[in-house]
């Protein structure tokens, strides 16, 4: 009997590992290394591919959350990879675009900025868990990471871009230098909130 329990008990927990947010979230991992690929592939007819994906998986970034939660298919896997899914895609991009140069000189930092930043973060985040401590992402939060995704999305243009629209590669610098600069701000009011909570535990 008690065998049949403890099946039925995982079973919902299987079916969570398969459901459609956590194949969406999977899907957009997965689109990383493809989109590396077509950046680094020195085409430029391949970053229209890696535009098509980046844009994809930003789309599933919002659609997982979405769905998870009108479906109630909310689960810890999920809770888990969904903030790791995003930071792979926008850090492994920004390092592709380094490398094939579409962002550099003074540009570095601000893309050097917002990879700090998330490192950052992520390992305050980590921290704050063990301390069963959330802090909330604010309004401000969401603007940067559209932002980022937007400027990233012109940059994966690149070159290719810039043949149709002789400003594409400019207006994702403009706009990765913006989101670097409020990346600054919520990156400080993310450590305010989270070392307040830290100074807490120690006393």
């Amino acid at each position: 009997m008690s065998e049949l329990r403890t099946f039925d008990v995982r079973r919902p927990q299987r079916a969570l590992l398969l459901s459609l947010p956590n194949i969406l979230t999977y899907a957009r991992i997965l689109a990383v290394p493809l989109v590396v690929f077509c950046v680094v592939g020195g085409k430029d007819s391949w970053r229209w591919i890696a535009l098509s994906l980046f844009i994809i998986a930003s789309v599933t970034d919002y659609l997982d959350g979405y769905l998870a939660r009108i479906w109630k298919q909310q689960s810890s896997l999920g809770r888990m990879l969904d903030p790791i899914a995003d930071k792979l895609l926008v850090s492994a991009c920004l390092l592709a675009l380094v490398f094939e140069r579409t962002i550099g000189g003074l540009s570095l930092w601000a893309a050097l900025i917002i990879l700090s930043r998330e490192i950052l973060v992520s390992g305050l985040r980590e921290y704050l868990a063990e301390l069963r401590v959330s802090v909330p992402v604010s309004r401000l939060a969401k603007w940067k990471t559209a932002l980022q995704m937007v400027s990233i999305a012109f940059l994966l243009a690149g070159p290719a871009g810039d043949a149709y629209f002789a400003y594409a590669t400019t207006i994702g610098i403009v706009l990765l230098w913006i989101s670097a600069i409020v990346t600054l701000y919520t990156g400080y009011d993310y450590f305010r909130a989270g070392l307040s909570h830290i100074l807490e535990e120690e006393t």
